[in-house]
Order: structure tokens, then sequence, then C-alpha cells
């Protein structure tokens, strides 16, 4: 008998294996551009670029989401209008993107919805609170905390760099 897995567990790894094949779809086609342009229907949005992550209700329409965390370090958003046809695609962990974030006024569900599920979630022994890890590419790999109060209100962000073994040594 098989021991049991944890949901979140299997959540993870689907998330992790769907981030490697859209990156691995980036590195063979050599290139970070998403083959979606402003018209598309949905159907055909997600015939070129399969299931999306999460699919969030806007005001103006719908917002799929395709997110490459936690091993990737990009996150689209497909936004369609009422009937289902793309007005805007973009990809969101980017330093402009990151900073339209209103600290003391955006919530968890706001970022959630412009930036989608993080990395992860952490919690530090400095803050009582979840932590909101991005994965990013700047100049470098790099890491954005977006840090959540106890009414899951942005209170603070930072940015860093991501460190990886190979480097420190």
């Amino acid at each position: 008998m098989l021991p049991a897995v944890h949901p979140r567990l299997i959540d993870r790894i689907v998330r992790t294996l769907r981030s490697l094949l859209l990156g691995w779809v980036v590195v063979l086609t050599g290139c970070a551009v998403i083959p979606i342009q402003n018209g598309m229907e949905r159907d055909a949005v997600i015939a070129r670029m399969g299931v999306p992550t999460r699919v969030v209700a806007l005001a103006s329409g719908t917002r799929l989401q395709y997110s490459g965390q936690p091993a990737n370090q990009e996150t689209w958003m497909v936004d369609l209008d009422p009937q289902g046809r793309v007005v805007q695609v973009r990809q969101v962990l980017q330093a402009l993107e990151f900073a339209r974030i209103e600290v003391g006024n955006w919530t968890r569900a706001d970022v959630l919805r412009e930036f989608g599920p993080p990395a992860s979630i952490d919690r530090v022994a400095s803050w009582p609170h979840d932590i909101l890890t991005y994965r990013w590419r700047g100049s470098e790999d790099m890491l954005y905390w977006v840090y959540l109060d106890d009414q899951q209100r942005v209170q603070r962000t930072e940015q860093g760099v991501e460190y990886h073994e190979d480097h420190m040594m």
C-alpha cells in the first residue's frame, strides 16, 4: 500500500511540472513571447497555451493566468473581454508591475489577481503573518516578497537577489 500524499504536495508537484513544461517550450522555441494576439478567442488561447493555472473574473471580462511559479520566473496574464476575446497579454513578474502594489490598500486577493499564485508562502520570526514570495528575473534571478497582515492587507514589499548554492562557493 502506498503512503497517503497530502493534496498540497500534489498541487505543488503539478504546478512545478507545468512551469517546467512552459520553460521547456520557451527554451525550445528560443523566445519568451507567447503566441497569443489581441482578438483571439478563449478556446484558441487554451488550445495554444493549455489549461490556465487560474481563471479570474474581472469587472471587464475574464483573466486567464498562466503561472510558471515555483520553478519558472514568468507569469502571463491573458485578459479577455465579456465575449471571450483577448484584449491584453502581459508577463507580470517584472519590476514595473510589482511597483503597482499599493502598500496599505492592496489585499491578498488583489496580489493573487494581478500576479497569480506565488512560488511559496513563507513565515519568518520577524513577521508574524504570511509572506508571498515570487521568483522573477531582473538583471539576475530575483525574489519579490509581499508581507501581509492579519487582515490579509499588504503592509510591506521587498525585493532581493535569489542566491543559488553554486554562486556562494
